[in-house]
């Protein structure tokens, strides 16, 4: 049996890891347009939409589809979304049963949804969905769809985490090393009326997923917060994060922003986002479908009915 390749995520294999983001670099998005692609409906996609949004995802961990779209239906990014290889949702205690949760400014009693930034106004710093999970639920895949944007403000930021490596490994590879540590970044336990609602948990930043048979892929776990969060007290370790506080807050050109719009969605590795504070239209507030998913972005069969679409399509590429 021939052995693996060296791991580009390995510290000890400086010339796999030099091929890697060579082959990265040449292939990554160089503008937010790069990352868009239209589709007639996200529902029932064509070969070549599919194709194109895995072929995307593929290059910058994330794609930005455009559609004409615009009802509220709840299905939209559960059906889109196994149509790319995401099946495993996340049904958190936020989540409606279907296990998407609208993303709307609550009105509820404070202790449900209104206690928790992403059901605000305001801003949401960076971070990557679920980072106070267990390594059993980890979110690798999510699909967020916008319905309605809000009356003004509501700006995503985007950034490859794969792009985030390269900028912190490039600039001190024992950082790193530090945030792939076990105990990196721990997330305090949160109390409820009842007790511990959620124990405290730990991990890494950078971890590196199992490899089945194709390449290895980088997760990363991640938030911006200063509070309710306790990083490993080390000297690379705080100074690893002071790097990556003050490399998401610069106007490097891979760090996309965009504002989604109705009809539009993202659907991403758990890529590590941001979005501004906004002021909601009274009659239209903003309202997005979201769906987390315990599987990355993949390439499910093509189903019987495209089969001898996809068969033409292959002789075409």
């Amino acid at each position: 049996m021939a052995a693996n390749p060296p791991s580009p995520f390995d510290l000890n294999q400086p010339e796999a890891y030099a091929q890697w983001r060579a082959a990265k670099l040449a292939t990554q998005p160089t503008c937010v347009e790069d990352l868009i692609v239209d589709v007639a409906d996200p529902r029932q996609l064509s070969v070549q939409e599919r194709a194109a949004l895995l072929r995307t995802c593929a290059r910058a961990n994330m794609v930005v589809y455009r559609s004409p779209v615009t009802e509220e239906d709840k299905s939209l990014p559960r059906l889109l979304g196994a149509q790319l290889g995401l099946h495993r949702l996340d049904a958190n205690w936020l989540a409606d049963e279907d296990g998407i949760s609208p993303i709307a400014v609550s009105t509820q009693r404070p202790g449900a949804r209104a206690d928790f930034i992403p059901y605000t106004d305001k801003p949401i710093r960076w971070h990557t969905d679920g980072y106070y999970h267990p390594l059993s639920r980890r979110i690798e895949g999510m699909v967020l769809h916008c319905v309605r944007a809000a009356g003004e403000g509501g700006i995503s930021g985007l950034v490859d985490h794969d792009r985030v490596y390269i900028a912190l490994r490039d600039a001190n590879p024992a950082w790193v090393r530090a945030l792939m540590a076990p105990d990196a970044m721990t997330i305090p336990e949160r109390a409820d009326e009842h007790g511990v609602a959620r124990p405290a948990q730990s991990g890494p930043v950078f971890s590196v997923l199992p490899d089945p048979g194709g390449d290895p892929a980088l997760q990363m776990r991640y938030t911006a917060r200063t509070r309710s969060i306790a990083w490993k007290d080390d000297a690379d370790t705080r100074a690893a994060v002071a790097f990556l506080e003050q490399w998401l807050a610069s106007d490097a050109p891979w760090i996309f922003r965009l504002r989604l719009l109705p009809g539009m969605g993202l659907v991403c590795n758990n890529v590590p986002h941001e979005r501004s504070g906004f002021n909601d239209h009274p009659q239209r507030p903003r309202l997005l479908y979201r769906a987390r998913y315990l599987d990355r972005v993949g390439a499910p069969p093509v189903p019987l009915r495209h089969a001898s679409q996809a068969a033409q399509l292959e002789l075409q590429l």
